[in-house]
């Protein structure tokens, strides 16, 4: 049905144990996508098995764009001191670190959306939806979808990984929680940009910071 190698390449993939790789193959009879996909959803249950244990270790990890022009600070917390210091989890922050400099996401999830700046966007797409001669009966389910890629847009957890565009933050998140075995929070960020005229440079910014990172 599938073979050792199948195993090393699914742990490889997804940074799951050994045996969590052997029971999504034999659970999907050995399709390596669907096997993927068993894991994530693991993932997402091991993540809320997790949610209300208390991560008050981690580090602030920091990510300086190439000539100094853009920076990130970021809070990582995971549960205990030897996580934290493991590379795993310095390689999560990392990545954390360059996703918000290359995506520029504004809040790490959706609740910390304000509720004004959430209703000024919803009017925003309303009047958007309206002036392209949309009915009002499918205004509002235009707006609800493309609140989802406003979202997509400035939260952090809902944002595509810039390494992986298959997979989220939330996912990435997700899986390293399922790999090193902890709670893993993303607390907070800051982000600086310095200099006047960089917005041509920004609008390739991901595409940059992808490039670097192979």
């Amino acid at each position: 049905m599938f073979t050792a190698q199948d195993v090393s390449k699914l742990r490889a993939t997804t940074g799951a144990g050994m045996m969590d790789c052997k029971k999504a193959l034999t659970e999907t009879n050995g399709n390596f996508d669907e096997a993927i996909k068993y894991l994530r959803e693991k993932g997402m249950a091991a993540a809320a098995k997790k949610a209300d244990r208390i991560a008050a270790e981690g580090v602030v990890g920091s990510y300086i764009h190439m000539g100094g022009k853009i920076g990130v600070l970021v809070e990582v917390n995971c549960e205990t001191d030897f996580v934290a210091k493991s590379d795993a989890f310095q390689n999560l922050v990392k990545d954390i670190a360059m996703q918000i400099a290359a995506a520029k996401p504004l809040y790490v999830r959706e609740d910390e959306v304000p509720t004004d700046a959430l209703e000024a966007e919803k009017e925003i797409l309303k009047a958007q939806a309206l002036n392209e001669g949309k009915p009002e009966a499918v205004v509002e389910k235009m707006v609800e979808g493309r609140i989802k890629k406003y979202y997509k847009d400035v939260c952090l957890m809902d944002q595509d990984f810039v390494k992986d565009s298959s997979k989220t933050i939330t996912q990435i998140v997700n899986e390293a929680i399922l790999a090193i075995g902890e709670k893993i929070s993303i607390r907070r960020f800051t982000r600086y940009e310095m200099g006047e005229g960089l917005e041509k440079r920004v609008d390739n910014l991901a595409e940059e910071v992808a490039k670097m990172s192979k």
